[in-house]
């Protein structure tokens, strides 16, 4: 991989202390996401480049996720202010507030590195509608995470079984798959 354009953002995609809670979202993948996270921030913030943190925040009160409860926070490995925060009730980063299109537009950046949770749900569509939007995407599968989902059919579909798939959907046509000790090295 060629070296990463100095402007390249990285979006931190929900992570929150609420995904913490397995009794809520069920069994996990990629037990090394967090580490992989704290790393990028940490080589972001070395390097001068752009920070966006993302979180969502649920409209269903029962949610972890919901602004009322504790796991709305952001997790502890989520260090310093971001040089933008985006708040979102969408799986979209791009369609919360304040805009991230129209601010990466303003700052002329035009290449984006998504990590976060889930890694089938919000950082999956934010790389879909980021690619879309014409940015070059880079998607740190080993810094995302999901949790194992029930098909339409009742059958279980394990959380590594949904990143593989996500990492197949995305690489190639709206983002580049990449691991977070490539990006480093790139950066």
């Amino acid at each position: 991989m060629s070296r990463l354009d100095d402007r390249t953002a990285l979006l931190l995609v929900d992570v929150q202390q609420g995904f913490e809670r397995a009794e809520y979202w069920g069994e996990r993948n990629n037990p090394e996401c967090e580490t992989n996270i704290a790393a990028l921030l940490d080589h972001w913030r070395a390097t001068g480049r752009t920070v966006v943190f993302v979180r969502h925040d649920s409209t269903d009160q029962d949610s972890p996720l919901h602004p009322d409860n504790p796991g709305n926070a952001l997790q502890g490995i989520l260090t310093g202010a971001p040089d933008l925060l985006v708040v979102k009730s969408v799986n979209s980063s791009f369609h919360g507030t304040p805009d991230l299109h129209a601010w990466l537009q303003t700052n002329d950046i035009q290449s984006l590195v998504v990590c976060g949770v889930t890694t089938n749900h919000c950082c999956e569509t934010t790389a879909r509608v980021g690619g879309n939007l014409g940015y070059q995407v880079y998607f740190a599968i080993d810094a995302t995470h999901t949790f194992d989902r029930r098909s339409p059919e009742g059958e279980s579909i394990s959380a590594e079984t949904l990143a593989q798939v996500t990492a197949t959907n995305l690489h190639g046509e709206f983002a580049t798959v990449i691991s977070t000790g490539d990006l480093i090295r790139a950066a």
